[in-house]
């Protein structure tokens, strides 16, 4: 095995100190009857992000935190596996296992270098995790590897828009100018905390997502409804309304 990078031991960390702030939220996602996505919280019915079948489905959550999108799954009749970089997340999602009597099994490992087995899984999905805090050119060819063929990876992190417009500052909202280059984008790092993350354009995702093996089937732009609400400032509901901050990504291993 390969030595551990930088940024994987720095966000364990980060996410070690942050887990206990995400606890609420986690119990949040295992109550809730129906999913719903992203900081807006839109819901699945109108977002479409899961398989409309998901009975005997065996899942992988890359980034799985709290857990309670593998609950979703599970509730649905999938057979989910849960990894996570941060054991203090790993500890509050099998507090909530216990708690809703449902069990699935949680890894602690980076989703750069997952302990699986090629082609054990039938879906590989990432809301805010890998999507965000692991580098697409070391998570997404583990994704293809850990798929069998046919297989989907889908997965939700900020907008590229979102990306070039939000400021560096502590809790600032993104704006209406570019703040930065779209060309190279890839390694993001704030000033406010320790924690790396990674993003690139649309162009260079699609490319590595054909180079992995993967077929783009679509691209989900996520809008709130004109009430929702979040907890995240990363921009208002009237600049969310306008241009998406968030997206979800779907692609097909091919066979």
């Amino acid at each position: 095995m390969s030595e551990t990078p930088e940024h994987v031991l720095r966000n364990r960390a980060e996410w070690d100190q942050w887990a206990a702030d995400y606890a609420a939220a986690g119990l949040h996602g295992w109550a809730v009857a129906e999913p719903s996505w992203g900081v807006w919280s839109v819901p699945e019915e109108q977002a479409g992000v899961l398989p409309p079948v998901l009975a005997g489905v065996d899942s992988l959550e890359l980034g799985c935190g709290t857990g309670y999108v593998s609950a979703w799954l599970a509730r649905r009749g999938a057979r989910p596996v849960g990894l996570d970089n941060s054991a203090a997340q790993l500890a509050t999602a099998s507090a909530l296992q216990d708690r809703f009597g449902l069990r699935f099994p949680l890894i602690h490992a980076s989703a750069e270098q997952v302990p699986c087995a090629d082609a054990t899984f039938d879906l590989v999905i990432s809301e805010y995790g890998a999507s965000n805090w692991c580098d697409p050119y070391a998570w997404i060819p583990e994704a293809a590897r850990l798929l069998r063929p046919g297989g989907q990876l889908i997965f939700l992190a900020n907008s590229v828009l979102l990306m070039l417009t939000v400021p560096d500052g502590d809790e600032v909202p993104a704006g209406d100018r570019l703040l930065r280059p779209y060309f190279g984008m890839h390694r993001f790092e704030w000033p406010e905390d320790d924690s790396v993350e990674f993003h690139i354009g649309h162009g260079d995702m699609i490319r590595l997502l054909r180079r992995c093996g993967f077929e783009v089937e679509d691209l989900i732009e996520l809008r709130p409804a004109p009430d929702a609400t979040t907890q995240h400032p990363l921009a208002s509901l009237e600049w969310a309304r306008q241009w998406p901050c968030e997206e979800v990504w779907k692609a097909r291993k091919t066979p």
